[in-house]
């Protein structure tokens, strides 16, 4: 069987290393994984709770049978001890005393709304099946007592909560564009994925290779608000109070839509049009075809045309930063950022990869991908800042389409160098110590090569070339390296684009977002469930710390079983 045509469970049980290091028998003696608290983190400041999370043992699934019954949730309850997360949510949660009410357990909570999660539950259903008898194993293993349960409240707490805790402390990282500089808060909640990451690393599935030249990824996913889009013009100023010497702008009304006047008591407070329940929700496409009459979206001008194909999205959009295993063919979010669905994605991106010397210290990057959007010099530079090659897709601009520019630039619309008489350069390879890339025209005027474009009144071959005698036997050498001369960055690429190397990191890179973006979706996430930012945000950064958990599961169970057989 060809390799190609392997699915990406063959592959790892292919691997000899993998099942033999990664399968229960491998992990034996490091069982069980063990949740790394970070030096430094003090103890909880509560001193009782009214659960208490307690590691119940992994020997059920020294039977065979049980893999095959037991869910990738229910491995991970048994492959990992989660006691060294305690302290670490007790900071998340800004405890600082342990006056006051005695609380659950914050590991009870934690695994709690990673069974919702990963069982696709409401909060209310998980809160019912949480008393029913058949699940009374999974009380256990959460630390609750008997008779003794959260409410919804309680976990409403919980979320909003983290989600409010995550920025609060006031770290920031700063990425650079040109002149302009931004600031962008550090999410405490990366802590999670992170120390996923390191239990995914304790049990030896991330390949070497993985790890030594890693391929990273962001990649932004859109989620619908639990609230009903009003209007979508809603904005900041929507939400403060309006009065007759102050009015509320209205920004539906400045793009010519019906929009609102804001002069009825119930707009006092707040538009009657916005969301209150989610107020940092954002709009970032629609069509405005077929709008009711009293819609605050309907154009004051009904005989302007309207758009009539897409798709809208009024909620929020999460970023993950990806990390592709190509060897062994799954993928992992090392960080995230949250916010509403209208921000821009490349300075947030940005700040995730300034995040990483940081965050992962013994990580060594080598290859950034990104679609088309991530194309700008914020991103682009702050590649070339950690060394890494840039495998961007291009984000076009109107001057490539005009093929005369291109030899008086320098370059195609691919960032391919093209010399002054219309030849395209060859590539001679990326030099990794000076961080450049090298470039050729090996004479390709002297070979009988056509010209990738023809100037008027160039006689071809081009007798006046200074580079066609044998003082240049390779003819013109030519170095990229952030920049192309004319100052440019848009189209440098470190890999050139639309090559077989090129497609490869690329499609490698895509499929491990993509990957990411349907196991949520799968989770009921494409519309979230709960209101508010903050709830939104924290439940994301939870879901994406259980799809790591449970890709963990997952491996260790195929490598396994693929012992049992081998």
């Amino acid at each position: 069987m060809a390799a190609t045509s392997l699915t990406p469970a063959q592959t790892r049980t292919q691997e000899m290393r993998f099942v033999a290091e990664c399968s229960l028998a491998g992990l034996r003696k490091h069982l069980p994984l063990k949740w790394p608290t970070p030096a430094n983190t003090p103890l909880s400041p509560k001193r009782s709770y009214r659960s208490v999370y307690a590691y119940r043992g992994w020997g059920e699934l020294a039977d065979l049978a049980a893999w095959e019954t037991c869910s990738d949730f229910d491995v991970v309850l048994r492959l990992v001890d989660f006691s060294g997360l305690r302290p670490v949510l007790a900071q998340l949660l800004g405890w600082k005393s342990g006056r006051g009410w005695e609380p659950f357990d914050p590991l009870s909570f934690f695994l709690l709304t990673g069974w919702q999660i990963t069982q696709r539950w409401s909060r209310a259903q998980t809160l019912v099946n949480l008393r029913l008898p058949r699940y009374a194993d999974y009380r256990v293993r959460f630390g609750f007592r008997e008779g003794v349960y959260p409410t919804e409240g309680g976990m409403r707490y919980f979320l909003t909560t983290l989600g409010r805790n995550s920025d609060r402390d006031g770290q920031t990282v700063t990425v650079e564009n040109g002149e302009q500089t931004f600031t962008i808060a550090i999410q405490r909640l990366n802590q999670l994925l992170v120390q996923a990451v390191d239990l995914v690393r304790q049990a030896n599935l991330l390949s070497p290779q993985a790890w030594e030249a890693a391929l990273v990824c962001p990649d932004g996913q859109l989620h619908d608000a639990a609230s009903q889009m009003r209007c979508a013009a809603v904005a900041e100023t929507c939400y403060q109070p309006s009065h007759s010497q102050q009015p509320r702008p209205c920004l539906a009304k400045d793009k010519g839509q019906r929009g609102c006047d804001c002069d009825t008591l119930s707009c006092a407070q707040l538009c009657r049009h916005a969301t209150p329940r989610d107020p940092q929700a954002r709009f970032v496409w629609y069509t405005a075809s077929n709008q009711p009459h009293d819609s605050p979206n309907r154009s004051t001008t009904p005989q302007e045309a309207q758009p009539t194909g897409g798709e809208g999205h009024y909620g929020y959009r999460s970023l993950p930063l990806r990390l592709a295993d190509p060897l062994r063919r799954f993928s992992l979010t090392l960080l995230e950022d949250f916010q509403g669905a209208n921000r821009r994605e490349e300075v947030y991106a940005a700040a995730l990869l300034r995040q990483l010397p940081t965050c992962y210290p013994d990580l060594h990057l080598d290859a950034v991908s990104g679609d088309a959007g991530l194309g700008f010099e914020v991103f682009l530079h702050t590649i070339y800042a950690l060394q890494a090659r840039r495998v961007v897709d291009r984000r076009r601009h109107d001057t490539d389409e005009d093929h005369s520019l291109w030899p008086t630039r320098g370059y195609d619309d691919h960032g391919r160098p093209v010399c002054p008489f219309g030849y395209a350069f060859l590539s001679n390879g990326f030099e990794r110590r000076r961080q450049r890339h090298k470039w050729v025209c090996a004479k390709a005027c002297l070979q009988g090569h056509q010209p990738l474009v023809s100037l008027p009144n160039v006689a071809y071959p081009p007798q006046e070339c200074p580079y066609q005698d044998h003082q240049h036997p390779l003819g013109r050498l030519f170095n990229v390296a952030e920049h192309f001369p004319d100052g440019s960055i848009r189209l440098v690429r470190d890999v050139p684009m639309g090559t077989p190397a090129w497609k490869a990191l690329y499609h490698r890179a895509r499929n491990a977002v993509e990957g990411r973006n349907a196991t949520l979706e799968a989770w009921g996430f494409k519309r979230f469930s709960v209101f508010g930012f903050l709830r939104t945000k924290a439940l994301t950064f939870l879901a994406d710390t259980w799809d790591t958990l449970t890709t963990l599961a997952r491996l260790v169970r195929q490598a396994s079983l693929a012992s049992q057989v081998t």
